[in-house]
């Protein structure tokens, strides 16, 4: 009985960084990238995602709340997450490219 604990807690740890992780995703995505990606809206993810969280943190494995956080993490790592990855930028904060470049690319100076 006390392996099936120890498996337990690894487990519990390992979904808790695995919502973590999900969550700091979804926090650094841009506000448009899901909307343009048609799906929800940041701060809805953002609570879900916090929610399952907290949840992992607060309650057993064996309890039914971590199982549906769970699912939610699962929904946003499979298809949210792949959506906004797929949009220019990858939907991140961080401006990429340089400063000449247009609204189609980069800006040659006329050659």
């Amino acid at each position: 009985m006390q392996g099936f604990m120890n498996f337990m807690g690894l487990l519990s740890i390992a979904l808790t960084v695995f919502n973590g992780f999900a969550l700091i995703d979804a926090a650094t995505r841009r506000e448009d990238a899901y909307r343009a990606a048609d799906k929800k809206t940041k701060p809805f993810w953002l609570i879900v995602l916090a929610l399952a969280f907290v949840v992992s943190l607060i309650f057993p494995l064996l309890s039914f709340l971590p199982i549906i956080g769970l699912v939610a993490t699962i929904v946003y790592m499979v298809d949210v997450r792949p959506a906004l990855r797929g949009l220019p930028g990858g939907g991140r904060n961080s401006r990429r490219g340089s400063s000449s470049d247009g609204p189609y690319g980069p800006y040659n100076g006329g050659r």
